[in-house]
């Protein structure tokens, strides 16, 4: 018997490899080897499927947002809100690249919406800095992500494992995000 976290687990890799417009619902029933009746037992809609693979990466960035004040704050401070942003890239890398290079087509998908007001709140949430520490902020949040989603192009085989990837994510968002002094 599939359970729905399994089916929410094959959406996601369809999604992902598809993208949410060229995924039916058979596709994933196929994937996931049931019926197509079994997967809208589990979930009423494929936008209701998208929502619950999306939906745990977008929790977790939630529960971070609070911390992103910590990039102004001191080196452990911004240490510590770092190694749990790249954990999180790392964990939910699939939504992140559905997000990143589906999110223009499905604006009008909740779950979308949703996940931009998130990252909108990640970007207020932090004090009042001037226009280079915004765009050193996104330029570096939004390309350790976009380094993630679309790893295979930019990560030819035999390149770095998580770990070392990992490693060097944090080690180079840290040089980019740490504080600028005057020359």
């Amino acid at each position: 018997m599939t359970t729905a976290s399994e089916l929410r687990d094959v959406a996601l890799k369809e999604f992902a490899a598809a993208g949410y417009l060229g995924t039916s619902i058979q596709a994933i029933a196929d994937r996931a080897g049931v019926s197509k009746a079994s997967v809208l037992y589990h979930f009423a809609s494929k936008e209701a499927l998208l929502d619950a693979a999306l939906s745990p990466a977008m929790e977790q960035l939630g529960a971070i947002l609070p911390r992103t004040a910590q990039l102004a704050g001191t080196d452990e401070e911004r240490q510590a809100f770092l190694v749990e942003f790249v954990d999180l890239l790392l964990e939910h890398r699939l939504a992140a690249q559905i997000f990143i290079t589906q999110s223009g087509a499905l604006v009008d998908v909740p779950v979308v919406a949703r996940a931009q007001e998130l990252i909108r709140q990640i970007a207020d949430a932090r004090p009042q800095q001037s226009v280079d520490d915004q765009v050193r902020f996104a330029v570096a949040l939004g390309g350790a992500a976009y380094l993630l989603a679309q790893s295979g192009a930019y990560l030819p085989d035999g390149s770095p494992d998580d770990a070392q990837l990992r490693e060097s994510l944090i080690r180079i968002l840290g040089e980019l995000l740490a504080p600028v002094t005057a020359a």
